[in-house]
């Protein structure tokens, strides 16, 4: 296969420096921080090595054609760019922060442009493009059913604030926006939904496939204005990233959208008593910290303030809970392509929450929940996997059904 060196070249002197800043540095602390790393101790694998790659390319000793397939190996979450001396020295120690996830995401869209495609990206991407939602197993998937989620709720479409679902939320953990958008109305928050609410786009990004992200961007953002959408609620923190990186990304100055995302809100209405928990939960609960809203938007304070003002709970909070929180294995197409490994790393995040000896862990990302809940059962005593919303509804005394984990 012919690779096209000319775009070899652009990537080359874009990430240069990024690059050479992460080899010279020499501390490689992001190795034990890696959640792909912790699990095979392959060299390949670690956040240097993906900088190394490039330093190499640029001396002429590596092409895509050699690297493409470690790139797989990450799931986006963010520690190594946390952990790294670039990020921790204030001003920029080495002049140019590390970047491994647009590292990472760029390398992946290099190597499609290239024609190197990993067989289970493709299918998965392809399966979006037909269906206008990401494939979420053997769950029927088609535009005529992506609201069905929301049957009796008597929801509008379109309005200034609307409720964006994700894919597993639509048409899997149902629960979730339906415990979602009951609490909402219950608080007297007005919105509605979409004419027709395709992907975000944002996993196709992380894989590589570039084009056909901003495919799906540009058909979310002309139905948000289409429908005089000014504000958009978001339940998962995978939509959240896309919309608040890559869209602005895209659009530039032209992207005027607001972005809230649910814990965000739910906190504040809670703070303001515009929602009242006043059912008791008789449970022992960790929280787990989704990777990219936590270790990459910094969200990860309104979660436990809701945890901790619904009655009858007991919160026992991780030892890591900031920028050293855990994986869950589940993000950047990882699982897509490295299923045994991504439940190596969802096994041991449960195993970390059955130190505390609790019997929920709590999450407020739905793409983490099914692999999550898959090792909670593994357990002896099993661990429960809710999502924060449903916990928060149970409290308000909401029925609010739908298909749970």
């Amino acid at each position: 296969m012919a690779v096209n060196n000319n775009l070899q070249q652009e990537f080359v002197k874009k990430w240069r420096d990024n690059a050479y800043g992460c080899f010279t540095s020499g501390h490689k602390f992001c190795r034990e921080v890696c959640p792909v790393t912790q699990v095979t101790r392959n060299e390949n694998h670690t956040p240097t090595a993906f900088h190394a790659n490039i330093v190499a390319m640029e001396q002429g000793a590596l092409s895509i054609e050699d690297i493409a397939q470690d790139y797989v190996n990450c799931t986006m979450c963010g520690a190594c760019e946390l952990r790294c001396p670039n990020t921790l020295f204030t001003g920029d120690f080495y002049r140019h922060r590390t970047q491994t996830v647009k590292v990472v995401k760029a390398m992946r869209a290099l190597a499609v442009q290239s024609g190197i495609e990993q067989p289970n990206w493709k299918r998965w991407v392809e399966a979006t493009v037909d269906k206008k939602s990401e494939p979420v197993l053997d769950v029927p998937i088609n535009q005529d059913n992506v609201a069905a989620w929301a049957k009796g709720l008597d929801l509008p479409i379109g309005g200034e604030t609307i409720l964006f679902c994700d894919c597993e939320a639509a048409f899997y953990r149902t629960s979730v926006p339906r415990a979602t958008a009951m609490l909402l109305k219950k608080a007297g928050i007005k919105f509605g939904l979409m004419r027709e609410q395709w992907c975000c786009g944002g996993p196709a990004a992380e894989m590589g496939y570039t084009d056909h992200a901003r495919v799906f961007a540009e058909h979310n953002l002309a139905d948000w204005r289409a429908v005089g959408a000014k504000r958009i609620i978001v339940l998962d923190p995978h939509d959240y990233i896309t919309f608040t990186e890559d869209y602005p990304e895209y659009f530039g100055e032209d992207f005027d959208i607001e972005l809230v995302y649910i814990t965000e809100l739910v906190a504040d209405l809670i703070r303001r008593k515009k929602l009242k928990l006043t059912k008791p939960i008789k449970r022992v609960v960790t929280y787990h910290d989704p990777c990219r809203l936590n270790k990459r938007k910094g969200i990860f304070e309104s979660p436990r303030e809701i945890l901790r003002s619904i009655p009858g709970l007991t919160f026992k909070d991780v030892d890591h809970v900031t920028q050293w929180s855990y994986c869950s294995g589940a993000g950047g197409g990882f699982a897509v392509e490295r299923p045994k490994i991504a439940e190596e790393i969802s096994r041991r995040r449960l195993a970390k929450a059955a130190e505390l000896e609790v019997d929920t862990l709590v999450s407020a990302c739905v793409w983490s929940e099914r692999p999550l809940s898959a090792r909670g059962r593994e357990l002896k005593p099993k661990v429960e996997v809710r999502d924060l919303m449903e916990l928060v509804a149970e409290s308000a005394g909401l029925d609010y059904g739908g298909v749970k984990v």
